[in-house]
């Protein structure tokens, strides 16, 4: 059976595309205005709230919320002045509580989930499969339901009112997120680089923390970050477990100190928020080119 060299079906494919105008990859002028049109106005939508949140830091209360707002309107540092001076509360102790918190949480909460991780991506040990599952159950409560239990275990530890008991709530919400996602990153190591490691006389600890940890940086700044976060801007937990005194508060928590129950102070609490999502920026920044290729890499199994 022959084929004519000139027929359609044989037709170089690049010849064809040209003849026809048409390339793979390449869109109409009209669709490429709406997908940039649509692009633009999703990134102005979701920037506007920070960026009107900025703006309002530096305005006086009185000016902060107004029928007819304006982009400028006494604007001043006065606001960051009053916030970090202490005017309105030992902001800098408020501020030390949630840095010491934030990175005892990331570290122990690093650790935990990456040697938790291992164990369940290269061992095979009985009630693997009920760890990982109740892994799964625990994400599912809300942080609500669980104040009551994790009140009465930080009672019983003697733990309750301190930081070192804020870390360990802050723990178990973190630990099983993160040791899935290092799971599912462990998972696309090849295992031949453990079995080197063993030829050359390593322990299989010395394996996990030579060999493994050392590729496995982009998982683990996805689960630092996430652990930071965890840490950082929580409200519920810190309120609960925390002592009322003044100095032990954490930012979030202090952050109530500007709304009373007649007024709220708009100005200072903008300058406050500003201020406050300033280290989680900084952290971000940190892990960013990280944060594509672990998530891509935790969320499938190779």
């Amino acid at each position: 059976m022959t084929f004519d060299a000139s027929s359609p079906r044989v037709a170089n494919p690049a010849a064809a595309a040209r003849a026809t105008g048409f390339r793979r990859g390449t869109r109409s002028t009209a669709a490429s205005i709406g997908l940039h049109t649509a692009l633009i106005t999703a990134s102005l939508i979701a920037v506007f709230p920070v960026f009107w949140v900025l703006v309002t830091s530096f305005k006086p209360d009185a000016r902060a919320v107004e029928t007819t707002p304006k982009l400028f309107n006494e604007s001043s540092l006065d606001n960051y002045v009053r916030v970090l001076s202490g005017e309105k509360g030992d902001f800098l102790a408020w501020f030390g509580n949630s840095v010491l918190i934030a990175l005892l949480t990331t570290a122990i909460a690093v650790f935990l989930s990456a040697t938790t991780a291992y164990a369940a991506s290269r061992f095979l040990f009985p009630g693997k499969r009920s760890l990982m599952l109740s892994f799964l159950v625990v994400q599912m409560f809300p942080f609500a339901v669980l104040i009551v239990p994790l009140y009465n275990v930080l009672l019983a530890l003697g733990l309750q009112g301190t930081s070192l008991g804020l870390v360990l709530v802050y723990c178990t919400t973190a630990v099983p997120f993160c040791t899935y996602m290092l799971k599912g990153y462990f998972d696309t190591i090849p295992q031949d680089i453990d079995e080197a490691g063993r030829v050359d006389g390593l322990s299989p600890f010395g394996v996990f923390w030579r060999l493994v940890l050392p590729l496995a940086r982009p998982g683990l700044a996805v689960t630092a970050f996430y652990a930071f976060l965890t840490a950082w801007g929580e409200v519920a937990f810190a309120s609960a477990f925390l002592s009322a005194a003044d100095e032990s508060k954490t930012l979030a928590v202090g952050l109530q100190v500007f709304v009373q129950q007649n007024r709220t102070e708009w100005g200072h609490l903008a300058a406050a928020s500003i201020v406050v999502a300033i280290p989680a920026v900084v952290v971000f920044y940190l892990v960013q080119r990280f944060l594509v290729t672990g998530l891509s890499s935790g969320a499938v199994k190779g």
